[in-house]
């Protein structure tokens, strides 16, 4: 409990999987073609940069220009060494959106591939975590203690293991793990432990790491539904 009265943002998420109501994630698609370097973007996506949906055609001249300057040449790196290896464009870093406000997002992607099974570009999601998450009172929490107790343990883990990968705090990890959650209608706490349990396939070497992790994120629920 903060002092206000109101749950940690943690416990709040965790209880709207438990009682039915939920935290809106600020989350847009995209989808980037290596060949031409063309891109693609969900109108959420465009939003955050600050452009109506439908106003603008994205390219990597003018996704470069919204990054941040301390960020900018990690983000124009990571892109090329994606183009490079024909994998996943994946990052953490902050975009100024064209009214100035400073966003800070992560993009977590996978690899796509066309009908012969080949890698042709790479596409995901932008997570932006600038916002603290909403608080809710202690009232909500009547008959959903137990449920909220014993799911902590492992939403912590699956956490952990966010914020080590991608360089987050506590509070936008599990808004990470949340988004994937309501993205994909399965429970907190089942694809958490999936997540965990998939955390001992990273173990063998240390080698694209990033990519490896993203990989499992984005397809946690498959193995959940599939176990």
């Amino acid at each position: 409990m903060t002092e206000s009265g109101s749950l940690p943002p943690e416990d709040s998420l965790v209880l709207s999987q438990v009682i039915g109501f939920g935290t809106p994630q600020n989350v847009g698609a995209f989808r980037f073609w290596f060949a031409d370097r063309r891109w693609e973007w969900s109108d959420e996506v465009a939003e955050m940069h600050g452009y109506p949906p439908g106003s603008i055609t994205p390219t990597t001249d003018l996704l470069l220009t919204h990054k941040h300057p301390e960020d900018r040449a990690q983000v124009a790196s990571a892109l090329e060494k994606s183009i490079e290896n024909t994998e996943p464009f994946s990052s953490r870093h902050r975009i100024i959106d064209t009214g100035g406000r400073v966003h800070h997002v992560i993009v977590v992607a996978d690899t796509m591939n066309d009908e012969h099974d080949q890698v042709v570009g790479t596409s995901g999601y932008y997570i932006d975590v600038t916002d603290t998450l909403e608080e809710h009172r202690q009232e909500a929490l009547d008959d959903a203690l137990p449920e909220l107790y014993a799911t902590r343990a492992v939403i912590e883990q699956a956490k952990g293991a966010l914020m080590l990968v991608y360089g987050i705090g506590p509070e936008q990890a599990f808004r990470v793990l949340s988004w994937r959650s309501q993205e994909t209608n399965v429970k907190l706490r089942a694809l958490a432990e999936r997540l965990v349990a998939d955390l001992a396939s990273l173990a063998d070497s240390a080698s694209g790491l990033r990519t490896r992790f993203d990989h499992l994120l984005l397809t946690a629920h498959e193995r959940v539904r599939n176990g």
